[in-house]
């Protein structure tokens, strides 16, 4: 069960939405834990300040009697509902106690007399339902009463409530601007791909028929350079590869319908009319012979049809020209001796190349050179390196190839001696093999004939570093 494809655009949409989310609520809570700090600071400070200023009022006696007699004036100096203000010995009623709201009030150790008050004496309580409370108390030396404990307090309920609306808002503003830019993103997102859907477009009308045409690269974004080179590269390779088929396919037509015709005739022949023995024989050979030719031509063909070029590049190794020529040399000695040839073989150097092909190119040019080479003539292999790469050279003597012939040796199915038409042994596709071979290899393959010497020279060119 295949999956829904999804939206890119979309997603993209999404992703930019999202980070521009996280990224606006951590700047929001980053500014929001400055802002809860400086408010913090600055509550801890107008509590260290009025404890300071209790710790001068009480040092004179008339302010102690304010307190006993008219402690509203203290209450008042509070100026709201959530402070709290308690002015006592230790171990006693408290003389003064301004607690309009009835918080209850924690046990805090004052700090000594002499010490002077900083934030960090400031003590931090949960409070009340979640809300902040803080208090700080200071030891002072009153005279007569002795030594009192100043306490002071105040529930955070307003620095609370601020935090949470610039909370919310934090949260509200982010949203709004991730909803935006989601927008915004997705317009931009599908703007910009509108380059990609006109190549999807393109390339949707290629087919068959048009396969020489290729992606413009013309007005696209350099990102999609790369993709429509690639696209256009591999149109290129099935272009070649729809000719090659095509090529074989018409080769085949045309080359198999002779030999075809000769069985089916033959043998049409023979069965209208009693023959002996030794006419059927006759018949089966010669039918053996075509179909041997057949075989021969349908190998040849689906090797030419089924080579990858990119496979032959990647199994390209280092290859002793000494060991290669010699192995030919020594494969071919039986036949050459057949009719009285001597194979000449030598060569240095290193051959990139990949194996098979190799020896299938050479073993094609020495089989041609015995066929047409003079008997009792030499065949000569040779391999010479230079800065270029490595020259195999396949030379035999015989019959002058004539000059308008040498340049469609390698084409399929030429023949220059067309004599040699129906020959078992001949189908046309032993040079057009070296020549594919040799261009798998990115190497030079040419041919010479002059005063009676042929000679073919491949050129594999050297491993480049």
């Amino acid at each position: 069960m295949s999956s829904r494809p999804y939206s890119l655009t979309l997603r993209l949409a999404l992703i930019f939405a999202l980070l521009a989310f996280a990224l606006l609520t951590t700047l929001g809570v980053a500014l929001y834990r400055e802002l809860e700090h400086e408010l913090v600071r600055r509550d801890d400070a107008a509590l260290i300040s009025r404890v300071d200023q209790l710790r001068n009022l009480l040092n004179d006696g008339n302010t102690l009697d304010l307190i006993r007699t008219k402690p509203e004036l203290f209450q008042n100096m509070l100026g709201n509902r959530e402070s709290v203000l308690s002015i006592a010995a230790p171990g006693q009623k408290p003389l003064l106690l301004v607690n309009p709201a009835n918080i209850e009030l924690p046990t805090v150790k004052p700090v000594p007399k002499d010490h002077i008050l900083a934030l960090s004496d400031v003590q931090h309580l949960p409070g009340l339902n979640g809300v902040p409370f803080a208090t700080v108390a200071a030891s002072i030396d009153s005279g007569d009463l002795g030594s009192l404990q100043v306490t002071s307090g105040r529930l955070m309920t307003e620095r609370t409530a601020v935090l949470a609306s610039y909370r919310l808002s934090v949260y509200i503003l982010a949203s709004i601007a991730a909803l935006i830019l989601a927008v915004v993103g997705y317009l931009l997102v599908y703007r910009g791909l509108l380059p990609l859907r006109h190549l999807a477009r393109h390339a949707q009308g290629i087919g068959v028929s048009n396969l020489a045409e290729r992606l413009d690269v013309r007005g696209a974004p350099k990102e999609l350079l790369p993709m429509i080179e690639s696209f256009n590269t591999m149109l290129e390779r099935l272009a070649k590869g729809f000719v090659q088929l095509g090529q074989v396919s018409t080769d085949m037509a045309h080359e198999l319908r002779t030999p075809i015709n000769n069985l089916l005739g033959e043998t049409q022949v023979a069965l209208q009319q009693d023959r002996s023995i030794e006419g059927y024989q006759q018949l089966l050979a010669s039918n053996v012979e075509e179909l041997e030719r057949l075989a021969r031509m349908l190998d040849n063909m689906l090797f030419l049809a089924r080579t990858d070029p990119t496979g032959a590049l990647h199994q390209r190794q280092a290859l002793s020209a000494a060991d290669e020529v010699q192995r030919i040399a020594d494969y071919f000695e039986g036949l050459a001796g057949d009719v009285g040839m001597r194979i000449l073989a030598e060569g240095e150097g290193v051959i990139w190349a990949e194996p098979m092909l190799l020896r299938r190119a050479l073993a094609n040019l020495c089989a041609n050179a015995i066929k047409y080479g003079a008997p009792g003539s030499d065949l000569l292999i040779q391999a010479v390196p230079d800065a270029e790469g490595v020259h195999l050279n396949v030379s035999n003597q015989g019959e002058t190839i004539p000059a308008e012939h040498l340049p469609r040796l390698f084409e399929r199915f030429y023949r220059a001696d067309e004599s040699r038409e129906r020959s078992a042994q001949s189908n046309g596709l032993g040079l057009s093999i070296v020549a594919t071979i040799m261009r798998l290899h990115n190497g030079r393959y040419s041919v010479s004939s002059e005063a009676g010497v042929t000679s073919f020279e491949l050129v594999f060119p050297r491993r480049e570093a």
